[in-house]
């Protein structure tokens, strides 16, 4: 059973619906600041950006691999399992349609319990978004905190989508009780 398409929220100024956003998703490039911090630590750090927009969804952002701390990117092994081997980047994985087959990633902070599967990328996205080569997608909720052009960032609802929640933008967001069939 379908859930009901919910009302959209009326942006204010500055502000964007997530019912503006196409289905198919849209990728663009973004130059702003992300700032990933846990445990104490700055997990990554870029204002080189990649911002995927779909339909009742908050953003996702893509922070480049290399933006991420030397040694706190650890792929995902098959049953969960990390690797502590930089090759072969995660072999954990999942399919959209859009976008292709994600791998995921852990991020491990030293003296920290590791944040398990906590982030994808595309090792060969689709051929529609070239520009999330070689890029990383997080979940909010389980860092200290994630920053965006300095607003701390909320998660989106639910656990299963990796949106990042501002001031920016108003929703109702898929991902809540209901949300299902949007």
């Amino acid at each position: 059973m379908f859930d009901r398409r919910p009302s959209p929220e009326r942006p204010g100024p500055g502000q964007e619906s997530v019912w503006d956003y196409p289905r198919p998703p849209r990728a663009e490039r973004m130059h702003r600041r992300a700032v990933l911090r846990h445990a104490g630590a700055v997990v990554a750090e870029s204002d080189d950006l990649v911002r995927v927009l779909e339909t009742s969804h908050p953003p996702t952002y893509y922070v480049p691999r290399t933006a991420f701390t030397d040694g706190m990117l650890v792929p995902v092994e098959p049953g969960g399992r990390s690797s502590a081997k930089p090759t072969g980047w995660g072999r954990h994985s999942t399919f959209c349609e859009w976008k292709g087959v994600a791998s995921y990633v852990d991020v491990t902070v030293p003296g920290a319990e590791p944040l398990r599967a906590v982030g994808w990328w595309y090792p060969e996205p689709d051929r529609r978004y070239p520009e999330l080569t070689d890029r990383v997608a997080v979940y909010v909720a389980p860092f200290d905190e994630i920053t965006l052009d300095g607003e701390v960032v909320r998660p989106q609802p639910g656990g299963f989508y990796g949106g990042w929640v501002t001031d920016e933008v108003v929703g109702p967001f898929k991902g809540g009780p209901g949300s299902m069939g949007w």
